[in-house]
Formats: C-alpha cells, sequence, structure tokens
C-alpha cells in the first residue's frame, strides 16, 4: 500500500494538536482522523482513536515500523509546505 494523497487541515489553537489529516492509499482506501501533535521531541503523527472506558484505543495503525515511518513522514511533509 501507497500513500498516494494527504490532506492537513491546520488548527490556530495554540494547543499541542497543530492538525487533523486524512490519508489515501492507492487511489482508494482513505483514513481520516490523523493528528499532527507537537511532543517533546517534536512533531509527530497520532492515529485515529475512540475513548473506551478510562483509556484512548487507536482505531486504524500501522502495522510494521517501515510502514509507520513512511506514513508519519507523508504527514509531516504535506503539513511542513
Amino acid at each position: 500500500m501507497k500513500v498516494t494523497e494527504v490532506k492537513i487541515s491546520k488548527l490556530e489553537n495554540g494547543g499541542k494538536a497543530k492538525a487533523f489529516a486524512s490519508v489515501t492509499f492507492d487511489g482508494a482506501f482513505v483514513i481520516t482522523g490523523l493528528r499532527v501533535m507537537e511532543g517533546a521531541n517534536g512533531l509527530f503523527v497520532a492515529m485515529p482513536s475512540q475513548k473506551r472506558e478510562d483509556k484512548y484505543v487507536d482505531t486504524a495503525f500501522p502495522v510494521t515500523k517501515e510502514f509507520r515511518t513512511e506514513l508519519q513522514d507523508a504527514v509531516l511533509a504535506e503539513f511542513n509546505k
């Protein structure tokens, strides 16, 4: 699966969340609700999640470290444009 499109909606609220993102894979599958976040070590991409009982659980996520890196790099590149 390859990332074929990334859409960014930047937030101007001044909090840790900097933007929302949606990512299209192979021009055929979209995941929405990713967030560009400011962390202690810089920007990172948080996966879509839902609150279940007393914690948040990711609802979509990469299975491999390599794909997580590819996805994060694509989202952050579009964010930084």
